[in-house]
């Protein structure tokens, strides 16, 4: 591997110095933790260590008042630091990355399906973060965009992004109408269904987000965020990657559900919940994709028109919508119509399967005889 790219030495160099000047000023180590997910048999928990002053508040909750988000990208990342992580019985000792963030798997946690609390063990202090155990019993789960799907933020064009991410108050973001009840009413139908947000934001802005979130009445769910900035190839990360990455592992760590994939036709969502369609059609329910506006077109894609469009049909159904009220309903039309469908076939392929099991039965019964 060459030498790191001159922007990520850059900005390791300059945390390396904020964190010297804020341990002088009594300043500590501490964790971060973000809200993880699980399986039977493994977990997923995340967290960032960062300098903090001695006793100051840690992440934000549902009475403290509203901020800026500027506030939550005021950080010193504190990179090569050894935490002990706990779920239940598993245990594990994980070095933070250069950006000090902790994303680690834990094996053999034996818990029930459920919310439980994770903890982080550093200096002597403990923190804890919340991880859903996914019941193995589910068979829907809803993989949700967060821009312009959930909330209205007119992402990723820099200016609007860098505004709304860092100047705007949380209260004066606005929700996308109808998608909070489309999610809480499909889980009610479908009890056990997990929900993940996925998103290119920021991990500083997961708090807020979580925040925002629960107070428009989305359900509780893992946030699978990234990390702006440069890495040690280029100057910034690729959202599209991590969006990539993160659908296949999902579809991969839990083969027994079949994921309502949701997102908006401002960027990349549409081509990305195609490739996972097309790749595996039994692990995707439906797509439904959120029509935006023409001026939200332009503000999201500098284009009235969406910026990528599918490669090609799938099996899978796609909806599409302006907000949840009309998803919901074209979601929960094709979900019926594809569960139809399966029961005939599985009604036609019934008196067939039958009888290839007694012929195989008299099979066996001649060559005994």
């Amino acid at each position: 591997m060459g030498n790191p790219h001159p922007a990520s030495r850059a900005e390791d160099a300059f945390n390396a110095h904020l964190a010297g000047r804020l341990a002088k000023r009594g300043w500590g180590r501490h964790v971060l933790p973000f809200t993880g997910y699980a399986g039977a048999d493994f977990a997923r928990v995340f967290a960032r260590v960062v300098m903090r002053r001695r006793g100051g508040p840690g992440l934000p909750d549902e009475d403290e008042p509203v901020q800026r988000g500027w506030r939550m990208f005021l950080s010193a990342p504190l990179p090569a630091v050894t935490v002990t992580v706990r779920l239940g019985r598993a245990k594990v000792e994980v070095v933070s990355d250069r950006g000090g963030y902790i994303d680690v798997e834990l094996r053999g946690h034996g818990l029930e399906p459920g919310w439980h609390e994770a903890t982080f063990e550093l200096d002597g202090h403990v923190d804890t973060g919340p991880v859903q155990v996914i019941d193995p019993q589910a068979r829907l789960g809803i993989i949700s965009d967060i821009d312009d799907t959930c909330l209205v933020t007119s992402l990723p064009r820099p200016m609007l992004a860098a505004y709304n991410s860092f100047v705007l108050q949380e209260t004066a973001r606005r929700v996308v109408p109808g998608m909070a009840a489309m999610f809480r009413s499909l889980i009610a139908h479908h009890p056990g269904t997990p929900v993940i947000y996925l998103s290119t934001g920021a991990w500083n802005a997961q708090p807020t987000l979580a925040r925002f979130l629960r107070r428009h009445g989305y359900p509780e769910g893992a946030l699978l965020l990234t990390d702006w900035g440069p890495t040690e190839e280029s100057w910034f990360r690729s959202g599209q990657a991590h969006k990539r990455a993160a659908l296949r592992r999902l579809t991969e760590e839990f083969p027994h559900i079949r994921w309502l994939l949701v997102g908006d036709d401002g960027q990349h969502d549409p081509t990305l919940y195609d490739e996972i369609a097309r790749a595996r059609p039994d692990r995707v329910e439906t797509i439904a994709i959120r029509h935006l506006t023409t001026a939200q077109q332009m503000l999201s894609s500098g284009t009235p028109l969406p910026a990528d469009e599918p490669s090609g049909p799938s099996s899978v159904p796609v909806v599409e919508g302006p907000d949840g009220y009309v998803l919901h309903r074209l979601v929960t039309h094709a979900m019926r119509a594809r569960q139809q469908v399966e029961e005939q076939a599985a009604e036609q392929s019934g008196p067939a399967d039958q009888r290839t099991d007694q012929a195989e039965r008299e099979l066996e019964g001649a060559d005994r005889a």
